[in-house]
């Protein structure tokens, strides 16, 4: 009889507990520290993979079912991961949006990629390389990572905005990069032009049948789909669309991320697009939790450590000569400074195509195998350092903006109050001033929150709360208030504390987002603190008791009780002598 123990599992089923697994622990864990999952999906990686606890399962059977020796096992569902990231890009354009894009794609795109790659193949040359060597290598370390850049600024940010159009030019320059270096290989697997524009006609072609049998069918099969009303129908025929898109590309030698961006982009014009995003996001994450394991797992910790300083250097130039190429192109293009730094560090990062590429250069002789892992190494490296590149990005565009907005320029009244915050609630607060001829001035660290309250007619200047001297330069001394209105709960009550210590009688009013945050704020030494959620359920409860024929009288009473239970919750958790008025009593109240 087989010992048990001694089991060595090699099944897909021990691969998927050992990422299930990851991805519930990892997922809440890093979210409880308002850190991004990329960074641990990567650890865990580098933990599981063959050249850490993967490797002993030899030595320690039982590790086979906590760790994954075999990389390529996961290497399809990676690229899946990568599929449905482009499929869901392509749901948020639309053909009218990116044809808007197409200066963005083919102008500043191709001149991004082109301009960093030459500055990384001047580099190499002058390090003794040959040009060709050096021109495969520019072009694969050129490329950034679609996959973690529209992780971490979504395309609707400023900085995914300004990065989604180089990203995707990207993206459909992949193929005939890979052509490119097999023209200049050296060796049997060298290719020519007319391999190159056989894969070009036929491309052609695919996407052609794909833009045309899908504005004809795809409406139609999705309105098929939900007559039935099965959720699994339709997410069935979601997923069969984006696979059948992406095979269907890359038969004819086209990266399948250009079919699956082609079926996004198709589905986005339909009525059914936001039902079909709802459907694929929690696939997409952990697909791409999958792909960031592998990359993980592709960290030799042996290799880094023998050449750690080569590689440190290595991978410090390749970011500074892309981080200054992105930056500098965004700029010229008219991108404000703060949002041309954030996104040219955060593109500085290699990409996971560029792994591809870097197969395709060794193929093709280009590169022998020991500069091939050597700058795999480097690759993995850059794209597990890219969530730290996004916080130095976002930390350097302040310090940008702040050069650039100094708050000298703002106008102040004697006696103002300040506004910390120009989101929804700050803007409302600040027409409430306006309206009763309160002087106040509002700011914010997002730049183009500060420029479309000033548009809006809002006394509003850049500035970071958080920073020291930033409030007092905007005369706190003579402050008559400070409203925090910004959705940052450490942030406020940090902000809170700090106030209070220096300023004791200055008025501190914030907002809080619910019982327990208003208590923790009222410790940290708030004059009031408001919880959104209290009020805002309270006026919904109201109005379905009304609705279901429950008197007047006893509902608001009934209403008037809840809002006194959250009075002495945060009276009790906020140590407070008395009860903080949380709201004054409406009209109708006070005439019952």
């Amino acid at each position: 009889m087989a010992n048990p123990i001694a089991f060595v599992s090699t099944s897909p089923l021990s691969d998927a507990l050992v990422i299930l697994g990851a991805a519930g622990i990892v997922i809440p864990l890093f979210a409880r520290f308002r850190i991004t999952p990329v960074i641990g999906f990567i650890l865990v990686g580098i933990l599981i993979g063959p050249f850490a606890l993967g490797g002993l399962s030899g030595a320690y059977p039982w590790l086979s079912w906590v760790t994954i020796s075999d990389p390529a096992r996961l290497a399809p569902f990676a690229e899946f991961g990568i599929v449905l990231l482009l499929f869901s890009i392509g749901l948020e354009l639309s053909f009218a949006r990116l044809w808007a894009m197409r200066r963005d794609v083919f102008g500043l795109g191709a001149k991004e990629l082109v301009a960093s790659a030459l500055l990384i193949a001047v580099v190499l040359v002058t390090l003794g390389n040959s040009l060709a060597t050096a021109l495969a290598l520019g072009l694969a370390l050129a490329l950034s990572s679609t996959a973690l850049v529209l992780r971490i600024a979504k395309p609707d940010t400023p900085v995914g905005r300004s990065a989604l159009g180089m990203l995707l030019f990207e993206d459909i320059a992949l193929v005939p990069i890979i052509f490119l270096l097999g023209a200049l290989g050296r060796g049997e697997s060298a290719q020519d032009m007319g391999d190159l524009l056989r894969t070009l006609v036929l491309g052609t072609l695919v996407l052609v049948v794909l833009l045309g049998g899908g504005r004809y069918l795809l409406p139609r099969l999705f309105e098929q789909a939900a007559r039935t009303k099965s959720p699994e129908l339709f997410l069935a025929i979601s997923l069969l669309v984006v696979i059948l898109a992406s095979l269907a590309t890359g038969a004819v030698g086209l990266s399948p991320i250009v079919g699956a961006l082609t079926a996004g982009l198709l589905i986005a014009e339909t009525e059914y697009h936001s039902e079909v995003a709802a459907m694929i996001e929690p696939f997409k994450g952990l697909a791409l939790g999958v792909f960031l394991i592998t990359i993980g797992m592709g960290l030799d910790l042996s290799f880094v450590w023998d050449r750690l300083g080569e590689i440190l250097i290595a991978a410090s130039l390749v970011l500074g000569a892309k981080a200054l190429v992105t930056g500098v192109m965004l700029r010229l293009s008219g991108a404000r400074a703060g949002t041309a730094t954030e996104a040219g560090i955060l593109l500085a990062s290699p990409s996971e195509t560029t792994l591809i590429v870097l197969g395709a250069a060794q193929a093709g002789n280009l590169i022998l195998p020991d500069a091939a892992q050597f700058w795999q190494i480097v690759t993995a490296l850059g794209l597990t350092v890219t969530p730290i590149l996004a916080i130095l990005g976002r930390w350097a565009a302040r310090r940008v903006d702040s050069a650039a907005d100094p708050l000298a320029d703002q106008p102040l009244a004697p006696r103002h109050a300040i506004v910390v915050g120009c989101g929804r609630v700050g803007r409302l607060v600040a027409e409430m001033l306006t309206e009763h001829g309160q002087p106040y001035v509002a700011i914010d660290v997002d730049p183009e929150l500060v420029q479309s309250a000033r548009k809006a007619g809002i006394s509003a200047c850049f500035a970071d709360a958080a920073r020291a001297n930033a409030l007092e330069r905007l005369g706190l001394d003579e402050a008559t208030a400070v409203i925090f209105t910004m959705d940052d709960p450490v942030g406020v009550q940090r902000l809170v504390r700090r106030l209070r210590a220096a300023h004791p009688s200055l008025p501190l009013i914030a907002r809080a987002r619910d019982a327990s945050h208003a208590a923790a704020l009222y410790r940290a030494g708030a004059s009031h603190a408001v919880p959104e959620t209290l009020e805002s359920s309270l006026q919904l409860s109201e109005a379905v008791l009304v609705d279901l024929g429950v008197a007047m009288g006893p509902v608001i009473a009934s209403i008037h009780e809840k809002r006194d239970q959250m009075r002495a919750q945060i009276m009790e958790e906020g140590e407070l002598d008395e009860k903080p008025q949380l709201r004054s009593a409406t009209l109708r109240e006070r005439q019952s």
